[in-house]
């Protein structure tokens, strides 16, 4: 017991680490003094209208210096797709350059062919000096001259480099002298620095990179508020339905001086949830399957709440990839509440198939998104692209899944089966299932599930927006304040919904509540991705089947998230609803 303890006492420090590292390690407290070198980063090269499909920078024609060095910035910048090159730029603190030699770069056919694409494609770049990004274009069309020399090349960068004392604060990148692109021609590439003094503090040097205009927008605090206002109303509205309908059914079933005619003729009439009591604790079918979904669910809920917090707390949209790496590590961690929950439900509902639930718990998720990520990452090794996972990279998620996720949700799983697994239902389970009468189709598990989703959708529909344009459009998310209200919204909504939809199941005389409630809420996830078809044709000018496959596939990958968190949150709030009104009846 004394070597788990100090192994799992290991872990949680490696795994805290890892956490803190991510988060603060890309906002590097540079300090320079005058003429220290300051490296210009060269990263990638794209279309701009597709984020995804990006290319090492030296995938076009650039000059190239022999000898250049890569900077590893961690697990979530690769990820992200950023490999960063020195460009061997001559760039010296405090020290300005009016004209400097990059290079001659000489044209021909198949030179000029790939710049033309890049310039035709809207390509741009992306360079980063002390952690702080640059971004331009490759070149220019000109349409209004002939077909031969309407690509034209910018040849000159201008840097313009603010600085406070002996740090880094602003770096601003301008390109002039558009040369057009002939074969046979040589080009001078070159560039110029320019240093100024600036008040502002270190702290705030990231502030010119978020849009506040756009996250703080009126129309963001208004749906805040009326998510809010539709919070209070259908908890209200659920209380008042639920709770009077409840306490007469009580009050109707519960008593004890009827005379036999009264009670025969109560009995005779009897309809609706109180009718199943012999049947609503009964296992569901494929419990290892919808025990695995609820922990997973569970462990989600908790992850995105930490993360959330995280992100609160320590600013991690600064770093590059700081929010990957830190929800990975923070998955390995919470992956005990995903064995937790799914152990002590699968053994409450007389489980035995242990090793079937234990490995499918701790499984399932990572490897729907390994599924989806497989065949994203062929896409990418086909076309190139730096969104292709390396083999290292890939052998760094597993060890972390499998070295530290993976036991966790066991020890997980045994805990919860040994500490919470015992049967406590208030009802017994009869031995022959009751028939389900035949309901009206508004009343059937499809129906009541398909609805189920759409309040809980429409409580995020506006933060949707937000998150997928900061994902999709190259705006920075920092509102995770408005994002933490949202979520807890979400939470609320889906639990008064599900629980309503569980209430008519039930009063239908149809005992299938569990799968029921968990599609209910899950649905919420599919209304998303059908809000992501009409984000994507409507509201961006991606194009191309690559571009095409990462959307829809990451936005899969996302929903299978969602709907699982919702999924778990709705059938749990079901579970304490069900046993809650069956406790004070007579089951006998």
């Amino acid at each position: 017991m004394r070597p788990t303890a100090r192994s799992l006492s290991l872990v949680l420090l490696l795994a805290a680490f890892l956490i803190v590292f991510p988060a603060f390690a890309s906002e590097s407290d540079h300090k320079y003094q005058p003429d220290d070198p300051v490296t210009l980063w060269v990263n990638k090269v794209g279309p701009y209208n597709n984020p995804q499909e990006t290319y090492n920078y030296y995938s076009l024609p650039f000059c190239h210096a022999s000898g250049s060095t890569h900077k590893w910035g961690g697990l979530g910048e690769v990820l992200g797709g950023n490999e960063l090159i020195d460009s061997q730029i001559d760039i010296k603190f405090q020290k300005n350059v009016d004209k400097g030699g990059i290079c001659e770069l000489e044209l021909d056919e198949t030179k000029v062919k790939l710049f033309k694409d890049a310039i035709e494609n809207n390509y741009w770049f992306e360079f980063f000096i002390d952690d702080l990004p640059l971004w331009g274009f490759v070149g220019e069309l000109h349409t209004d001259r002939n077909s031969d020399n309407k690509h034209v090349l910018y040849t000159h960068k201008n840097i313009n480099i603010k600085y406070n004392k002996d740090q880094i604060i602003h770096v601003n990148l301008s390109q002039e002298s558009p040369k057009p692109l002939e074969a046979g021609r040589t080009l001078d590439m070159t560039y110029s620095v320019k240093w100024e003094p600036t008040n502002i503090s270190f702290a705030r040097r990231f502030d010119v990179y978020l849009d506040y205009p756009f996250f703080e927008h009126q129309i963001h605090w208004f749906s805040i508020f009326n998510s809010f206002m539709m919070v209070i109303f259908l908890t209200g509205l659920v209380s008042m339905i639920l709770m009077r309908t409840l306490r007469n059914d009580y009050a109707k079933y519960a008593r004890e001086d009827d005379d036999l005619e009264t009670l025969e003729r109560d009995v005779s009439e009897e309809s609706g949830w109180k009718l199943v009591h012999g049947d609503v604790f009964r296992p569901p079918c494929c419990l290892a399957l919808i025990s695995a979904l609820v922990g997973t669910g569970a462990q989600l809920a908790l992850l995105v709440l930490l993360v959330i917090l995280l992100a609160i707390v320590g600013t991690l949209y600064v770093g590059r990839g700081a929010i990957v790496t830190t929800f990975i590590v923070c998955y390995a961690l919470t992956s005990f509440i995903s064995g937790y929950v799914s152990g002590a439900m699968y053994s409450r509902n007389g489980g035995k198939s242990w090793i079937k639930s234990m490995i499918l718990t701790a499984s399932l998720f990572p490897f729907l998104c390994f599924g989806i990520g497989f065949v994203l990452n062929t896409i990418a090794i086909f076309y190139g692209s730096l969104a292709a996972i390396p083999f290292g990279t890939m052998v760094v998620v597993f060890v972390i899944w499998a070295f530290i996720s993976f036991p966790l949700a066991l020890l997980g799983t045994v805990f919860g089966r040994n500490w919470s697994g015992a049967p406590n239902n208030p009802c017994r389970v009869k031995t022959i299932p009751r028939p389900i009468p035949e309901k009206k189709w508004y009343l059937t598990p499809s129906v009541v599930s398909l609805m189920g989703g759409l309040l809980p959708f429409g409580s995020i529909f506006i933060e949707m927006y937000f998150v997928f344009t900061s994902f999709w459009n190259y705006k920075v998310y920092y509102v995770y304040g408005f994002m933490l209200l949202v979520f807890l919204i979400l939470i609320i909504v889906t639990i008064c919904v599900t629980i309503v939809g569980t209430y008519f199941l039930l009063n239908a005389e149809n005992y299938h509540w569990q799968w029921t409630s968990f599609f209910s809420a899950a649905s919420t996830a599919v209304y998303v991705y059908l809000y992501s078809v009409y984000y994507y044709y409507v509201k961006t000018k991606m194009s191309g089947f690559f571009q095409t496959s990462f959307y829809f596939g990451y936005t899969l990958m996302f929903c299978l998230g969602l709907g699982i968190l919702c999924g778990a949150v709705g059938f749990l709030g079901s579970n304490l609803f069900v046993r809650r009104i069956y406790r004070n009846i007579k089951c006998d």
